[in-house]
């Protein structure tokens, strides 16, 4: 099975986007997050999507 990004230019705008939600929560991303916690990278993902989500909703609206 192959995986095929569906917008290869994102890539950098995501990554700037959980480095940016990451500083706001305190959260050390480095080249290597080997020694972080599972609940410190839950909770940027988490963050990231919270936000894509309601980014979306006041487009809808």
């Amino acid at each position: 099975m192959t995986t095929q990004k569906l917008i290869p230019e994102a890539k950098e705008g995501l990554a700037r986007f959980k480095e940016e939600v990451a500083n706001e929560l305190g959260v050390p991303f480095t080249d290597y997050n080997g020694d972080l916690t599972s609940k410190e990278c839950g909770s940027v993902g988490g963050e990231m999507v919270k936000r894509m989500v309601a980014d979306y909703e006041s487009k809808i609206k």
